[in-house]
């Protein structure tokens, strides 16, 4: 069996990825943690490397005729292949009649640095009590969680000896310019078995959201490179070889690849990966506020006499939180609309430091992708119809929160 290998979508998309919350911080009413739900089958993962970009090397001289476009495939593969690895997993998974039994999962990484890091998809590691990486060759060896981040479907692992002489960490390129179109290269172990498979198609589409169960997945990148269930953690390469994304995910309805993979920009990865590195873990900017309470829209705003037929009607806050500190105000009184119960006279937000609010996806989005823990931000507050601005400094969430 190949858990954790590829996520993919079934009618609805569905992207394998675990988290859980447990205690939450003191919350006006405390919010429900959402449950959680083994996956059956890994995603697919990209890989990041070092900075510094490296010219690919030489083609074999054993290479006769071959056009420059097989050239520079070739290339590319002599100088990424041997930095891919291989990722085996052993869980234990309680059943109800034999108690705890072991499970095998697989699933791709590459590596990041000369130090033996290597980076994955976390939904290939969740929950392992044993890992071990291969470069091929029978050069196996364990490893241990350097960092992890649910949240951005990405972890760091730590190998346990020498790297293969030769195998150098894969070259990080850029995804901010990324035009769709260009070349995508994906190299992994499809299914565990086939190790260092190499593949090539192109840049579907860009920004991709993707909704998983577990997490949301912003700024991903689609190709119709074929991505099957063991690729993830796998890279994502340019027609230069460079990183420019990790595998996560497919949409498929049989399990297969249908022509829809999902990628992590290396953009985030870049980001992500040095902390994860540095501290085990990636701080999330938070506010205080986030799902807690209602998208206000022209209906609702009917209904509750608002001044207003977008924004988002605060109707709790997180104890202590920068959105408490700021002084935004939470719900002060019930009204009831037919058969369902809303708190309300707390607080409209309509903006983020100038950027419209209409969704908690956009205010989600503004926190994890354009923000950063220790900014300042400006709040546009409708109170009682009064137009006012707080700022908020913006905190590490919580652990008990994160995903």
């Amino acid at each position: 069996m190949y858990r954790r290998t590829v996520g993919f979508l079934s009618a609805v998309l569905a992207v394998l990825l675990l988290a859980g919350c447990s205690a939450l911080p003191g919350l006006l009413e405390q919010a429900q943690a959402a449950p959680t739900q083994a996956p059956p089958t890994p995603q697919i993962v990209v890989v990041v490397a070092t900075p510094t970009p490296m010219s690919l090397p030489p083609i074999s001289e054993a290479v006769v005729g071959a056009s420059s476009e097989e050239a520079r495939r070739i290339a590319i593969y002599e100088q990424v292949a041997p930095a891919v690895v291989n990722i085996t997993t052993q869980i234990l998974r309680t059943d109800f009649f034999w108690g705890a039994m072991p499970e095998e999962g697989s699933g791709s990484g590459f590596l990041w640095d000369t130090a033996g890091h290597v980076v994955t998809n976390y939904h290939v590691i969740e929950d392992a009590e044993e890992i071990s990486v291969s470069f091929g060759d029978d050069v196996n060896m364990t490893a241990v969680v350097a960092g992890s981040d649910p949240q951005n479907d990405l972890a760091v692992l730590k190998v346990d000896g020498s790297i293969p002489e030769g195998v150098q960490p894969v070259a990080v390129g850029v995804s901010s310019g990324l035009k769709v179109g260009q070349s995508a290269i994906a190299i992994g172990n499809p299914f565990g078995q086939f190790e260092r498979t190499m593949t090539e198609g192109i840049i579907s589409a860009l920004n991709r959201t993707i909704e998983t169960e577990s997490t949301v997945l912003r700024g991903v990148i689609q190709t119709d490179a074929a991505i099957n269930r063991g690729n993830s953690g796998g890279p994502l390469l340019d027609s230069g070889g460079r990183l420019i994304g990790v595998n996560s995910a497919i949409y498929s309805p049989t399990g297969t690849s249908a022509g829809v993979g999902l990628a992590i920009p290396v953009d985030k990865v870049s980001r992500v990966v040095p902390a994860l590195i540095e501290n085990g873990r990636y701080p999330h900017p938070w506010l205080g506020v986030e799902g807690l309470g209602y998208e206000i829209s022209p209906a609702l705003a009917r209904a509750l006499r608002l001044p207003v037929e977008q924004g988002l009607l605060i109707a709790r806050i997180y104890r202590d939180s920068p959105a408490d500190k700021a002084g935004v105000r939470s719900a002060q009184q019930e009204a009831i609309l037919g058969n369902r119960r809303y708190l309300v006279g707390g607080d409209v937000v309509t903006a983020i430091d100038g950027q419209p609010l209409a969704t908690w996806e956009q205010l989600n989005a503004y926190l994890d992708e354009a923000s950063a823990v220790g900014q300042t931000v400006t709040l546009d507050i409708l109170r009682d119809g009064e137009a006012l601005q707080l700022q908020a400094t913006l905190e590490d969430t919580p652990e008990s929160l994160q995903q």
